[in-house]
């Protein structure tokens, strides 16, 4: 590594000085909640080491493809106007094929590129390495253009190399928190399902048995008690499907389409409710954890029209052209005000907010009094 021109004792200074301030940046990306985001503060870092422009890390799927995508130094308006994310082909598909570090002067002049995008930035000089430890393969970590024009430096690349390594203990330090949720949330489950079975369940069957009593042996109408007992087979299928789903429901390999139907088929719609879904065929981009997390946001949302918002319809669609999932959740009820609700009142909005702030995203909610409310919930994909 050329560190400089200074003597032997100054070196060693700068190198400490280098060392330090990459292991305070690979710390405070470690700290972040979610992998998405351990993602964006390791480009970020790696951006302001090197003085570059743009910065990006995509983690492989394992099908040649990109599990994640995240970058840093684009602003949303770019980001949109450029719309698909890369799919780990051209530079990026090398790094993870070759698991060699790259560093170009110009991208164009390698045969390796395939060029980028219509709306892209311009892009010039480049600098990538693997994220790997033995090996096993985190990830690709990348970086275009210094501000001051110049390319990227043998010292440059020795600082991203060493950004990589810690990179590579903050991502599977991510993946591991992923992994310990997803055990705790299953195994709650496991305990709500038996407490549901083994308290409710049955506290409701015997609710229906006393109905049916007094239907035999009081002067009790019959036909007074089958909206009763209607509405009591009812909630007890409900919450029979909600034990079912608690033990077996499983998002994976099934469209976005299909799991918003489920979401809004273990709610107890009303008939009079039409409710409309537009959305992909592709996979949810969630980790467990954070599918869950939006599950429970929708119900919420969901849950709010129902009770207060005297709607006839609701229109559920998604939104992911801006490398952001947007869950959009509109009705057609009397809707309200926004200017006169404090932010965070009501204990379902604060619940919304502060899962969507848990996993990176937010939430916006328009609607004024006689034209409906339109909520949108918006994350970041982590998988």
């Amino acid at each position: 590594m050329e560190l400089s021109d200074k003597t032997p004792q100054e070196d060693v200074t700068l190198l400490l000085s280098y060392l330090k301030a990459i292991t305070s940046l690979a710390m405070h990306a470690a700290e972040a909640e979610t992998l998405g985001e351990v993602l964006e503060r390791i480009a970020e870092a790696s951006r302001q080491l090197v003085r570059a422009r743009y910065a990006a890390l995509g983690i492989p799927d394992g099908k040649g493809g990109l599990e994640y995508f995240m970058f840093a130094g684009l602003d949303k308006i770019e980001a949109h106007a450029i719309g698909r994310l890369p799919q780990g082909r051209g530079l990026l598909g090398a790094i993870m094929a070759e698991r060699q570090p790259i560093r170009l002067e110009h991208i164009k002049d390698d045969p390796r590129s395939v060029g980028f995008p219509p709306n892209h930035p311009h892009m010039d000089r480049f600098l990538g390495v693997p994220i790997i430890v033995g090996e096993l393969l985190f990830g690709m970590l990348y970086l275009t253009d210094r501000y001051d024009g110049r390319p990227f430096t043998e010292q440059d690349q020795w600082l991203i190399e060493m950004m990589a390594s810690y990179a590579a203990l903050a991502i599977a330090g991510a993946r591991l928190r992923e992994q310990r949720e997803r055990l705790t949330l299953l195994e709650e489950r496991d305990r709500i399902s038996m407490e549901l079975h083994d308290g409710v369940i049955q506290s409701l069957y015997a609710i229906g048995m006393q109905i049916q009593l007094m239907r035999v042996t009081q002067k009790v109408h019959p036909d007074d008690l089958v909206p009763i007992m209607d509405s009591l087979n009812s909630v007890i299928e409900d919450i029979r499907g909600y034990i079912q789903n608690l033990n077996t429901r499983n998002y994976q390999n099934r469209s976005i389409a299909e799991c918003l139907n489920d979401i809004v088929n273990r709610l107890h719609i009303p008939q009079h409710i039409k409710v409309e879904i537009d959305a992909p065929e592709g996979e949810m981009p969630f980790t467990p954890t954070t599918y869950e997390a939006l599950s429970q946001m929708a119900n919420e949302a969901i849950s709010n029209i129902i009770r207060h918002a005297d709607a006839t319809q609701i229109q559920l669609s998604v939104n992911q052209s801006k490398g952001i999932f947007e869950l959009i959740i509109e009705d057609n009820g009397r809707g309200f005000e926004t200017a006169e609700v404090r932010p965070g009142s009501g204990l379902g909005l604060r619940n919304i907010q502060q899962r969507a702030r848990l996993h990176g995203g937010a939430v916006t909610i328009n609607s004024s009094a006689g034209h409906g409310t339109r909520v949108v919930l918006s994350l970041p994909p982590n998988r």
